[in-house]
Order: C-alpha cells, then sequence, then structure tokens
C-alpha cells in the first residue's frame, strides 16, 4: 500500500470540454494504455475515502475492506499475472478535495481504477475528473439517481432500490400503515433529490403535503433537541408517522440519542435510515433504538455461506473479531470482483476496454445470490428492511422477492418523467446510444 501525496492543483470546471480537449484525452489516454500494458510491475488502484472528518465514521471501514480485497487478490496471484498495489489517499471530508484528489491518482499515480466516495456531493466533485481523464469510478453507497456516467459503476442502490420499497413498507399494513411523514436528511443533493422523489411519490400515493414535514441539517449537526422536538409534536397528531433519514456521517450519534432522550420509541414513530448500518450503530447506545429501521441490500446479520466466509475473513484481516461488516462494504467487494472478472475478460487494465467488459458480468453477492451489471452501469440488488436489535445489528422484517433492476431515472420527477422509456436519455450523456444502452462522454 502507497499513500498519495497531497495535490496541489486547484479545482476547474471541465464540464464543458471541447472537441480539442477531448482528442488530447483520447491521445493521452491512449498514450497511457499502451505504456500500462508495456509494464509488468504492480497495478495501483485508488482508494478516495474521506479517514478524517465528518464522514470518517463511514468511510474508513470501506477503506479497510479494500485492503482486504485487494490483499486477496494478490494471494490468488493478482489479475492477469500482475500484483495489485493500493493507494490510499485521505479527501477529508472536504468536497473539492476529492476532485484535487482523484486527479492525483490518475495523473500522478497513473491508477487503473479508483474505488471511493460516499457523498453525492464528493462524487458529483470527482466525475469532471473521471470523464476527462477517462477512469473509473466505483461507487459504492445508495444515491439519489438523476445520473449516469460511462465512467462510473454505481455499486450502491438507486431510489428504487432503496427509498420507494423502504416507503412502501412503512404503507404497508406488517410495516405499520404510516399516514404522515417526516423527510429529515443532512442538506446537500442526495437527501433533497431523494426527498423530492419521495415527496412526490407520497402525494401520488395520496398523502397530502400537511403530512409531509421535511427538514435539513447540515453536516456534523449536534443540536437536535429543538428538531426531535418537533417531530414529537408533529407526531402527535393522531395519525400513525414514519421518520426516513437520509442525516449523514456523525450527525447521526446525537440524532438518535436525542429520540432516546425524548423517549421517541420505535412503536410511536419509527426512523427508518438510509445511511445508518452496523457500522454507525457500534458507536452508539442501541437499547434506546430497538425497533428503529434501516433500509439496505445488504446486513452483517444475513444467514448465508458466502456472508459467513466473508465476516470471518475481515476479522481475521483486522484481527478484530469485534469489527463489524456493512451494505457498502459489500458493495465494494462486488464492485471489486466484478472489475476482476472484467479486466480478465477484457485482457487488459485499460478504462476504454474494461468499461465495455463490464456490461453483463455477474459476480456472487453475500445474500444468497449473484449481482449483474446492467447497461445503465447499476447492478441488480435484493432489497432489505432490517430492524435495529439491541446488539447493534439489524433483523431483517421485509425483503423483496427477487432481485431489484436499478432505476437511474425517477419517473415521479417532471423534469425526468418525460424521458423514461426502455432506457432513458440520461441529461449528463452526451452521445446515449439507445441500442447498447450506454451512455456519458466518451464513446457510445
Amino acid at each position: 500500500m502507497t499513500t498519495s501525496p497531497t495535490s496541489g492543483i486547484n479545482r476547474r470546471d471541465f464540464g464543458a470540454l471541447g472537441l480539442a480537449a477531448a482528442a488530447a484525452t483520447l491521445v493521452a489516454g491512449t498514450t497511457m494504455t499502451r505504456s500500462a500494458e508495456a509494464q509488468t510491475g504492480p497495478v495501483k488502484v485508488g482508494i478516495l475515502h474521506s479517514l478524517s472528518g465528518t464522514m470518517a465514521i463511514s468511510e474508513t471501514t470501506l477503506k479497510d475492506v479494500m485492503l482486504m480485497l485487494i490483499d486477496e487478490q494478490n494471494k490468488k496471484g493478482g489479475i492477469l499475472g500482475r500484483k495489485l498495489e493500493a493507494v490510499v489517499t485521505d479527501p477529508a471530508s472536504n468536497w473539492p478535495l476529492f476532485a484535487e484528489k482523484a486527479r492525483g491518482l490518475i495523473s500522478q499515480d497513473k491508477v487503473a481504477a479508483v474505488f471511493g466516495c460516499w457523498t453525492s456531493v464528493s462524487r458529483k466533485s470527482v466525475l469532471p475528473v473521471f470523464e476527462e481523464l477517462n477512469n473509473i469510478l466505483f461507487y459504492p453507497v445508495q444515491y439519489e439517481g438523476q445520473e449516469c456516467s460511462r465512467n462510473v459503476f454505481y455499486t450502491g442502490a438507486a431510489p428504487n432500490q432503496q427509498a420507494i420499497p423502504a416507503v412502501d413498507y412503512l404503507m404497508s399494513k406488517d410495516g405499520g400503515s404510516v399516514k404522515r411523514w417526516v423527510l429529515a436528511g443532512t442538506d446537500y443533493v442526495y437527501p433533497r433529490t431523494t426527498n423530492q422523489i419521495l415527496e412526490a411519490y407520497l402525494k401520488l400515493k395520496g398523502v397530502a403535503a400537511d403530512d409531509i414535514m421535511i427538514n435539513y441539517t447540515p453536516f456534523g449537526h449536534s443540536d437536535w433537541q429543538n428538531i426531535v422536538a418537533q417531530i414529537k409534536q408533529f407526531g402527535s397528531a393522531g395519525k400513525k408517522t414514519a421518520v426516513v433519514s437520509t442525516i449523514n456521517g456523525d450527525a447521526n450519534v446525537p440524532f438518535y440519542k436525542e429520540l432516546g432522550n425524548q423517549g421517541i420509541k420505535a412503536t410511536a414513530i419509527p426512523v427508518v435510515a438510509f445511511s445508518v448500518g452496523e457500522e454507525e450503530l457500534a458507536g452508539m447506545d442501541t437499547k434506546p433504538l430497538v425497533g428503529h429501521l434501516a433500509a439496505w441490500n445488504y446486513f452483517e446479520s444475513v444467514n448465508t455461506p458466502a456472508n459467513k466466509r466473508f465476516i470471518d475473513s475481515w476479522h481475521t484481516f483486522l484481527k478484530n473479531p469485534k469489527r463489524t461488516t456493512n451494505d457498502p462494504m459489500e458493495a465494494h467487494y462486488i464492485g471489486f470482483n466484478m472489475w476482476v472478472k472484467a479486466v480478465e475478460k477484457a485482457g487488459t487494465f485499460a478504462p476504454d476496454a474494461v468499461i465495455d467488459a463490464m456490461i453483463g458480468v455477474s459476480v456472487p453477492n453475500l445474500t444468497g445470490g449473484y449481482s449483474a451489471m446492467m447497461p445503465n452501469h447499476h447492478i441488480t440488488k435484493p432489497v432489505l428492511i432490517g430492524e435495529i436489535q439491541a446488539n447493534g445489528m439489524l433483523n431483517v422484517v421485509s425483503s423483496t422477492p427477487g432481485l431489484v433492476v436499478a432505476q437511474e431515472w425517477s419517473p415521479y420527477v417532471a423534469e425526468t418523467a418525460d424521458l423514461i422509456g426502455d432506457w432513458r436519455k440520461p441529461l449528463s450523456c452526451g452521445n446515449f446510444n439507445v441500442k447498447t444502452g450506454k451512455c456519458g462522454g466518451g464513446k457510445a
């Protein structure tokens, strides 16, 4: 493992590349590819996760699992006869710094691919860099959709693979027949876009505007007393109320603590979280949280041979049997194995060849089935609703009968609803090919 030096490059706007810049990128990419193919040394893999700042509570584990996966692959002989070398860099929960660090990984460290980001604002920060320099990002976290890039593989959930099924469950008799909704999120693109989708969906289902409360707080927010009191008051109107939480990072700790302080139990106002898993719960007193929910596509408690092997390998690698696993870790597990398979299929680490080879690749997930990479660069997933237990684990109370295909463009948002078809024409794709379903900059 090596550590990437701090980049001094300033942020630039890469959104409007001209033909000359695109041609220069193609030539540079071809030169780099030929150079890489001539080498016989280790192949570098970028790890772009916050190891400090507000998102370290969630992202540090993703760095660790990538180191484990790379170590395991090297013990198998690497890929195409070459060992892998992890290049770890810390963007420190600083969104503009993500772009600088990504540029350094690609231009200076010459990585073959990057596994990283958690928040959507960090992903959007690096997206122009990956498209300009024609490299590959594997993004492992649930997100708001409304995006599709040739240079990104989205191994986390789209809204129809997490947010919509969670609301459907809470609306059902088994979920408590919820009638009033609090949409509480951190103030950035993922919660705002997800809540835009959810608000439209709830209204489509007949929920009145007065029965929807929306609240946003900054990253790292710590004083939840007034907001939780408002939630408690909102839920006292005689209708079953639930909180849909897109609160991210370490703000979750004081939020859940305040729920306990004010006596809000899951039986009264259940909270379903989209960004809280076993790793975050490990740092909390979970006894007051019993019965609250989380919606993901994987839980540590899933009882399959594949998951047991994964957990055993995780504990052995870290030499710590108390470390938990979580959903974004499984997404990296799936994405990394898909990348390995695509490189072997392409016979090269060259980004264009690997991107083309990724479509249709299928690998085992940890819930007992297989996940496939679809032409829209998203993977098929099961959807699980888990209930928090006193020991910090999540017990599955609801699951989809099969795998769900990601819908990257929401039919509930007016500006994209008219684009829905067998394949959508993504707004960010300059040359989308309807026949192949490939999108984004570069080759269609």
